[in-house]
């Protein structure tokens, strides 16, 4: 029943019609469109330019010259144009100049980079996270300090205009990080606490870094041209990003693309969530390192990688664990398959590794299980980024705002 008070039922007034974008509008979406050819695709000559966007050399002219102006690119002579005529002048992005500081918090491992416009790594530090209670100080201060580092090594003519966080938990999104189990981390400040260590003026964007993975690998790796994708990655526990009609799908909150906790097998396995039987459960690290046997013995990366290598080997046992985790592995797929039907699915982080050492099996239960529509072109591709592919995402998350609006982007840090 439908109350009388249902504000569908009220009448709506006529709103007046919106005007066009104004021509300051205009120049402020087609800067933004210029550098972001730059800044993904690299060095691009005026003449693809004009061709890419479908404006007049005029106009390519005239915003070259205003991100020129800015410091945001160079324009130069081509090395070789191996033709005959005047050249077309190649679009640079200030690589060195210009630069966003990404950092990335996993299970095991934390990681900050210095990364310049045009996606180079311009500097990084790396180190051992141990595993227990997650403490939002030592985290901080420690990716603050590498950050500090990195800056004052900088020249003077240089200028951060972002900095971009990965996660391995839910993030809500205003950069608190809700619940990640696998880390202890729940209801954490991370982007504001990480903004006041730093102490450099930046709002720090936080992402999940499946998600920002995700962006990553559509961006820059494997799913180029891509629209339709999806990431999996594991870091102890299973996160996955997904992008369709070329968005990624964030959510209500922040929280889309937690797939590691579908159920795949009610009441299987015990989850870190509450839950049983959830992809993460019946795929993640200790499930696999539990099936050969080896829970206990080692843990992160190289605990898998040597199932891995012992399956190889002939390990019976090794075999088996691997066969059992890649058949709940590809039940998960086939699930995300019929329901959003990507062109591709790609693998990162732990599970690069069980899906190289499990391959039969997901794709074998694919075929099972999936739409036969939706599976025909499927493409199941392990990450061209590889362990890079959340840090390269967390850069992406930073200069993202940069490329909606240069200029202004530009003002306010240099304000």
């Amino acid at each position: 029943m439908i109350s009388d008070s249902d504000p569908s039922l009220e009448r709506q007034a006529p709103t007046a019609m919106r005007a066009g974008p104004s021509q300051e509008e205009i120049r402020r979406h087609n800067l933004g469109a210029l550098l972001r050819h730059v800044h993904l695709g690299g060095p691009t000559s005026r003449a693809e330019l004009t061709t890419r966007m479908g404006l007049n050399r005029s106009t390519i002219m005239a915003l070259t010259a205003d991100l020129t102006a800015a410091g945001l690119v160079r324009e130069e002579l081509p090395r070789d144009t191996g033709r005959a005529g005047r050249p077309s002048l190649v679009v640079r992005p200030e690589s060195a100049k210009v630069y966003v500081f990404a950092f990335d918090v996993g299970v095991d491992r934390v990681a900050a980079a210095r990364v310049g416009l045009g996606g180079t790594i311009l500097d990084r530090r790396d180190a051992v996270r141990h595993r227990g209670p997650f403490e939002l100080d030592e985290v901080v201060g420690g990716l603050a300090s590498f950050a500090r580092q990195m800056h004052r090594k900088t020249r003077s003519d240089t200028v951060c205009v972002g900095a971009g966080a990965a996660f391995a938990g839910g993030v809500r999104n205003d950069g608190v990080i809700r619940f990640g189990p696998n880390m202890g981390a729940y209801d954490v400040p991370f982007g504001e606490e990480l903004a006041r260590k730093l102490g450099l003026g930046l709002t720090v964007a936080v992402g999940n870094d499946a998600n920002l993975a995700a962006m990553a690998e559509q961006s820059r790796g494997l799913g180029v041209g891509s629209r339709d994708l999806i990431y999996l990655h594991g870091d102890v526990g299973i996160g996955g990003g997904v992008i369709a009609g070329g968005h990624l799908l964030g959510g209500h909150e922040g929280y889309g693309g937690e797939v590691g906790h579908m159920v795949v097998n009610p009441g299987g396995r015990a989850c870190g969530c509450g839950s049983h039987g959830c992809l993460e459960a019946e795929v993640g690290e200790r499930a696999l390192l539990e099936l050969a046997g080896r829970f206990g013995q080692q843990v992160g990366r190289d605990a898998v990688r040597a199932v891995v290598d012992a399956a190889d080997r002939g390990d019976i046992v090794a075999q088996e664990a691997l066969s059992r985790v890649g058949d709940w592995l590809g039940l998960g797929v086939a699930n995300l398959v019929n329901v959003f039907n990507p062109e591709i699915v790609v693998f990162g982080g732990m599970l690069r590794e069980v899906y190289l050492g499990a391959a039969a099996q997901v794709r074998s239960r694919i075929a099972t299980e999936a739409l036969a529509a939706s599976r025909e072109r499927l493409r199941l591709r392990t990450s061209a980024l590889g362990d890079d592919a959340t840090l390269v995402g967390a850069a992406e998350l930073a200069f993202s705002h940069v490329l909606a609006d240069p200029l202004e982007a530009l003002a306010r840090v240099s304000s």
